[in-house]
């Protein structure tokens, strides 16, 4: 008679709710549970949700009716299992009252507990069933690294603090260790992600910590220094999200001219002109934004910007927008995403006075998204004739599809490799090659291998 106890297991949203599914899967394969393919061939469905735009609590509850229907034994956890109404009850409990369980983001302990009320554990943990790294959700060459849980800002846009909490840092041994597991595993970058990468360490008060028999200090330059020294050793790259224009910034550039991060700062904008970063709660103006950015390009010439940007919000003129347009025409964003403004229920932008109509939102990202193709074709082009480091993602037949410094995975461009005339060697995932650029469009770059 078969025993095993399996476990479907749906993972939506970022990647910070991408490694709590890591964890989660890490447990449940500890202590002995299977993971099934199909609703129909699982004893009991977990579902990580998303719940920070409308379109991702769509996405989510999609997803659970599906696996309602489909199994019927349902766990929520994520952030849409934090949302609540106006009265304070749980949202998604409303909703679809047939879930077993709900918990929020983060919750891996309660996640467990739930799982041990509806599908007793089959035996005792045995931790030689897991590799050392963990269970990854991602390609074996790469993987997420959350340093930090939670977010002390209070942008009126944004509900991730009543969804995840005020800013949680984990201690430094414990990341430092992570990281070196997975190199050891051989993952070959590492993306670091929180919800404010920047501000790591601020509500230990920058205590010290240890790791390796060394006293480190909490803090993400210090962090950041080690890791990258780390990941030397193992030829490996570390990649920095999530990063607040605070002032400690410059160290973390520092860091990228020196080689021992990846010279890629994704650091989140929103918008330039003052009056709208105001309505926002968002720091500083476009003017000293544009200060930094010089100044980070000044120090570090091959930086790359990556940014995001939200047209339409509440009360935004014309006016407003075309400052926006200045500023980014003037700051020449390398790598830069653009949402329309999303009314996400519980956020304080909804009650803000002028709401732009949603065509006009639209109207105005497209016009944004079709300067920055033109900023991003120039910038590309620049790099014909380059040759650059590529990380290869997938071999192909003749080559591969790898990225460069400058492309995070899934949300960057790419490099089509092809291979030099003769060359029989299959390519390998999280393998470097030497490709000079022959070629570029408004996202991704073609080239010939260097052998």
């Amino acid at each position: 008679m078969n025993t095993q106890k399996r476990i479907g297991f749906v993972s939506l949203g970022c990647p910070k709710a991408l490694v709590d599914s890591e964890h989660i899967l890490t447990r449940l394969r500890a202590e002995g549970y299977e993971t099934a393919a199909t609703y129909d061939a699982a004893d009991l469905v977990i579902i990580n949700t998303c719940g920070f735009i409308d379109a991702a609590v769509e996405e989510s509850l999609e997803t659970i009716s599906e696996a309602l229907l489909e199994n019927g034994r349902v766990i929520v956890t994520g952030c849409l299992g934090a949302k609540k109404t106006a009265s304070g009850k749980t949202f998604i409990r409303q909703v679809m009252p047939d879930i077993l369980e709900i918990t929020g983001p983060d919750a891996l302990e309660e996640v467990m507990q739930a799982v041990h009320r509806h599908l007793p554990r089959p035996h005792e943990p045995f931790i030689d069933l897991v590799p050392p790294q963990g269970i990854k959700l991602t390609p074996r060459h790469y993987a997420y690294l959350k340093i930090s849980e939670g977010c002390n800002h209070s942008c009126t846009f944004c509900i991730i603090p009543s969804l995840r909490g005020k800013l949680v840092t984990r201690p430094v041994g414990d990341v430092l260790s992570e990281a070196e597991r997975l190199f050891d595993a051989g993952v070959k970058e590492l993306l670091l992600v929180s919800q404010d990468t920047g501000a790591y360490g601020v509500d230990m008060k920058h205590r010290t910590g240890f790791w390796d028999g060394r006293p480190v200090k909490t803090h993400v330059a210090q962090l950041a220094e080690l890791l990258g020294k780390l990941a030397r050793r193992y030829d490996a790259w570390v990649r920095l999200h999530y990063v607040y224009p605070y002032p400690h910034v410059d160290h973390l550039v520092s860091l990228m001219q020196d080689g021992l991060v990846l010279p890629y700062l994704d650091v989140p904008l929103q918008h330039a002109h003052p009056a709208v970063l105001k309505r926002m709660k968002r720091p500083a103006s476009g003017e000293k934004h544009l200060e930094r950015i010089m100044a980070w390009r000044e120090k570090c010439p091959n930086i790359t910007i990556r940014s995001t940007f939200i047209t339409g919000f509440p009360g935004e003129t014309e006016a407003e927008f075309d400052y926006l347009m200045d500023f980014l025409q003037e700051a020449r964003i390398d790598r830069l995403g653009c949402f329309p403004y999303s009314p996400v229920e519980g956020a304080a932008a909804n009650d803000l006075a002028d709401p732009v109509p949603e065509s006009v939102r639209e109207e105005r990202r497209a016009r944004l998204m079709i300067m920055q193709e033109e900023v991003s074709r120039e910038k590309l082009q620049k790099k014909i004739g380059q040759t650059l480091r590529v990380l290869v993602d997938e071999p192909v037949r003749g080559g591969a599809i790898g990225r460069s410094s400058a492309d995070a995975p899934e949300i960057d461009g790419v490099v089509y490799v092809k291979k030099p005339r003769g060359m029989r060697k299959k390519l390998q995932a999280g393998e470097f090659v030497s490709v000079t650029i022959t070629d570029a469009d408004a996202h991704d770059m073609w080239g010939e291998m260097i052998p």
